[in-house]
């Protein structure tokens, strides 16, 4: 993730370093393209003589800066114009305020670089030598290095302007002290900084903290400041130098010194090492939020996510819920930049988002399978149209709820002599017939199948979709039970006279639901309502062929004629049972 990380960040550290200025206190004397364009007629094109670099530092001296720092390679002696070099070499005998830069080169061709104990007084002034080479150990250690070697050693004060780049190419980073050989060559800031008194961080390198844009830094032009020096009544301020520091490099895009850095990609190495040299000026390096607090950060937010799903079910609202903590997360990460805190919150942000889309498609998968499962399940008791209403008004009590629901039992006469006169294939295809033609007639009426018992049915209405006419639909599929199974008589021939069915209601209130072993369950009805129904079914011997209870009678009083067959004694129940004959309204 850190490739994202660093482009989000970039994008905070940009919009919040245009809001703020560079210190005033660093300023950069450019080589740009107008310094190019008019020093041509002086020094000719570029390099130009070290003179001319040596007439500027003069009329710099004059006015007490700091410090003066070179972005400018002296590595190899002007062989053709070496009084060019004597002059400059002259100058920065008496300026010892100036600093030269040097670049470590390629670690595999060390063992014939530089013994760093040779120049350990140019990197670290005599004192800090003594104790480099005491703390290091290795008084043989060479390095490969491009040094100043156009100057005097004796006016060498150096350090390293080694550029970082992370992973994805941009420089976000300085070094403090760059490793080698088990040495600390300091950068050239840093090396600034040492000698000026300016505390150093103990570490290897600081995140860098950006001011102001490229165009924003103090700057005045070579060529101006050099022609104003030679003028005999200077125009500039006397003084604008004074207790500064100067860096004089590279802007000019023709001399290539250019880096990509959050502010740009295309940004002068001479503004990076301004940039630099105030982070340790001002101590203003950012302080990067260490990994394990945004691992802890990331695992909490997990755990609150999880705790979330498992809390609600619905993964809209917790969607929502995580929206403005991701902004807020983003937001904070965007005002520490100002108090030199990077806090990188993309990863913990992307990483929630993921569980957050994974844990919703495994609710969705989850609730998908459920309903699958439940279509698969009722579609075996009820009519499918009243599955899908089932499944669309959220399902069912898995734990079983109370219901005023009314319950149908209905049992063959006859069976058993039916049975012995036929093959045991055939019974189960008269039986398969029936039960096809009985249950499409439940179905019909929205009724509910529960099981079959032999040669019996149970059915019930009322659930598990409520139904206020949960009585007259049961009565109207009985009814229609029974005038199919006349129909059914007639195709049997002579083998009907002797089939026969027995159907008995009675309403009230059941408990229903999923019941049965972890193995095995079945969505069913029980309770003493469904016992008496049981009953009145045996009580229609002899009697009629439909039989309803006095309870569900009086659900639908008007939507029948009822005829009264008074009182029946029913077993295991202290009271009698009315009992009455649904019939169709004459018309």
């Amino acid at each position: 993730m850190q490739s994202l990380e660093n482009r989000l960040s970039d994008f905070f550290v940009k919009s919040q370093a245009s809001r703020v200025q560079p210190d005033p206190d660093i300023v950069i004397v450019e080589i740009d393209e107008p310094s190019l364009a008019s020093m041509n007629a002086i020094a000719g094109r570029w390099p130009w003589p070290r003179s001319v670099h040596g007439e500027l530092l003069e009329g710099i001296r004059k006015q007490s800066p700091k410090a003066v720092l070179f972005d400018i390679w002296f590595s190899e002696t002007d062989k053709f114009r070496p009084h060019s070099d004597a002059f400059f070499n002259a100058v920065l005998a008496k300026t010892p305020q100036v600093y030269l830069p040097l670049l470590r080169l390629d670690e595999k061709d060390d063992a014939q670089g530089t013994l760093l104990t040779d120049i350990a007084p140019a990197l670290w002034g005599q004192q800090a030598a003594r104790a480099q080479v005491a703390a290091t150990g290795k008084p043989d250690a060479r390095v490969s290095l491009l040094l100043p070697k156009a100057i005097d050693q004796a006016s060498w004060r150096i350090g390293s302007i080694n550029f970082i780049q992370d992973s994805d190419g941009v420089g976000r980073r300085y070094y403090v002290n760059y490793p080698a050989a088990g040495w600390q060559i300091p950068s050239l800031p840093a090396r600034v900084a040492q000698d000026l008194g300016y505390p150093l961080p103990a570490q290897e390198s600081i995140v860098l903290s950006w001011r102001g844009t490229a165009d924003t830094f103090s700057r005045i032009s070579y060529t101006d400041l050099y022609t104003d020096f030679k003028r005999q009544k200077p125009l500039r301020d006397p003084q604008e130098l004074r207790d500064k520091i100067v860096i004089i490099g590279f802007t000019a895009d023709g001399l290539f010194d250019i880096r990509p850095t959050p502010l740009g990609s295309i940004y002068p190495g001479v503004k990076i090492l301004a940039t630099a040299m105030s982070n340790f000026k001002n101590q203003s390096a950012m302080t990067v939020v260490p990994s394990l607090v945004l691992a802890l950060m990331t695992a909490a937010l997990l755990l609150a996510l999880a705790f979330a799903f498992r809390l609600y079910q619905n993964a809209a609202r917790i969607g929502l819920f995580l929206l403005p903590i991701a902004g807020a997360l983003l937001f904070l990460s965007y005002v520490l930049i100002p108090q030199l805190v990077l806090l990188p919150v993309l990863t913990p942000i992307i990483f929630v988002a993921t569980f957050y889309l994974g844990s919703t498609l495994l609710d969705y998968l989850r609730e998908r399978r459920d309903k699958e499962h439940a279509v698969a399940m009722f579609s075996r008791f009820v009519n499918p149209h009243v599955v899908k209403e089932l499944i669309a008004s959220g399902g069912l009590a898995r734990g079983g709820e109370r219901r005023q629901v009314t319950l149908l039992f209905s049992d063959i006469r006859g069976f058993t002599s039916l049975s012995e006169t036929r093959s045991p294939e055939e019974v189960v295809a008269l039986l398969n017939d029936y039960f096809s033609m009985q249950v499409g007639v439940i179905f019909k009426h929205a009724g509910a199948l529960d099981k079959f018992i032999g040669d019996a049915i149970m059915a019930f209405w009322g659930a598990p979709l409520d139904d206020e006419k949960h009585a007259e639909h049961a009565i109207d599929a009985a009814l229609e039970m029974y005038e199919r199974v006349c129909d059914f008589k007639l195709k049997m021939g002579e083998t009907g006279l002797v089939f026969d069915v027995g159907i008995g209601l009675h309403s009230g209130p059941a408990v229903v639901g999923l019941i049965g072993s972890e193995q095995r369950r079945e969505y069913t009805a029980i309770g003493d309502t469904v016992n008496l129904a049981s009953r009145i079914e045996g009580l229609t011997r002899g009697v009629a062929p439909v039989l309803v209870s006095e309870d569900t009678m009086r659900m639908c009083p008007d939507a029948f004629d009822f005829i009264d067959y008074g009182t029946f004694p029913v077993k295991g129940r202290l009271q009698d049972v009315r009992l009455f004959e649904p019939r169709r309204k004459s018309r």
